[in-house]
């Protein structure tokens, strides 16, 4: 969650009751994040650590869902511990329902809020995930959620597993920031300005943005496994977390129905490849999904009932994306399996 879309909970009220939607407004979305970085040369006195610092990235979240699989397949699990909140929240923060007594296991902190009060007592912005936390003082330290990633590609290379890939290599750097920047506009964005919009000039320009965009990525993806190069890289990891929560999430509740990803052929069969890839499908939990989506955004659902569907067994049906070559991990290997604490729910 953004920080406006964490800014329009807090206006609510009850828990619950979170406002997303301003009638007669377009969804625009504040990209004010903290943004200090975590580097080798501490530029901004946070140096790489292992061991110091911890993760917060709830399973329902997409913007958390890029930092989760960046991790997983760089391997910085033992260098990153991962703290990982319920898929609801009230007016306030985040909270650790989901650990017991609904406490953060390392921080001993019951909300994110903490984290982000103990560093700015008047923080007057959207308590956001992923957000990184500085263990020992149990200070937030950055929540910019783009840049996060590309500096666990960039900045921990020491700490990076053997045979871990280059999610970000420097010769396709600027083909890799082009496309993601079309995706997210119009993408991952995109289904949040269809969502959240206020007008039905609002929802129509942000729809047809949006299926414009999926058309080109169709058209793209047609000869070519991947978004760029021949391997996974940091565009596909952006894409990913979108296409993973569109039949389940963005189709019906927020409006985006021209098509389901299910019924794009290029698009769906990409999406199950990478979901199938480790360090994809196996972060994904589509019960904490659709719990965020349809319980929090009460004024879009206010019954609060959950969607039983999709059945989300097809992702795991062949998608027959090999035959156009590539190599996932390029030089590098597949990521072991997640450790104990952090596995989700087979699909059965």
């Amino acid at each position: 969650m953004t920080d406006t879309e964490q800014q329009r909970e807090t206006t609510a009220g009850a828990p619950g009751q979170g406002r997303y939607v301003e009638p007669g407004q377009e969804f625009t979305r504040d990209t004010n994040y903290i943004e200090d970085r975590i580097t080798r040369d501490a530029r901004d006195g946070w140096p790489v650590e292992a061991g110091r610092y911890r993760l917060v990235a709830a399973r329902a979240c997409p913007w958390a869902n890029r930092t989760v699989i960046v991790r997983r397949l760089l391997g910085l699990e033992s260098a990153i511990s991962l703290g990982l909140p319920g898929p609801t929240h009230d007016e306030r923060s985040w909270t650790f329902d989901l650990d017991p007594g609904g406490v953060d296991p390392v921080l001993g902190i019951e909300r994110l809020q903490e984290a982000f009060f103990a560093r700015f007592p008047d923080y007057p912005r959207g308590i956001t995930v992923p957000a990184i936390v500085d263990v020992p003082t149990g200070r937030v330290v950055t929540n910019d959620y783009p840049q996060i990633t590309l500096d666990f590609s960039t900045e921990w290379t020491d700490l990076h597993r053997d045979g871990a890939p280059d999610l970000y290599p420097e010769r396709f750097r600027d083909e890799i920031d082009d496309v993601a920047e079309k995706i997210f506009h119009d993408v991952n964005n995109g289904v949040y300005k269809a969502g959240f919009a206020g007008s039905q000039k609002a929802y129509e320009r942000a729809y047809d943005a949006l299926f414009a965009r999926l058309d080109w990525l169709e058209e793209r993806l047609a000869t070519q496994r991947f978004l760029v190069g021949d391997t996974i890289t940091e565009a596909d990891i952006r894409l990913f977390t979108t296409l993973a929560r569109f039949d389940a999430v963005y189709h019906g509740h927020f409006k985006c129905n021209r098509s389901k990803l299910s019924e794009m052929p290029v698009l769906w069969a990409y999406a199950r490849d990478l979901f199938q890839t480790p360090g994809f499908g196996d972060t994904i939990d589509f019960a904490q999904i659709k719990a965020h989506y349809y319980v929090v955004h009460s004024d879009i659902n206010p019954t609060g009932i959950i969607p039983k569907g999709p059945d989300p067994r097809g992702w795991l049906t062949p998608h027959a994306r090999e035959e156009l070559g590539g190599r996932p991990f390029g030089d590098g290997t597949p990521p072991p399996p997640p450790p104990e604490g952090e596995r989700v729910p087979r699909l059965a």
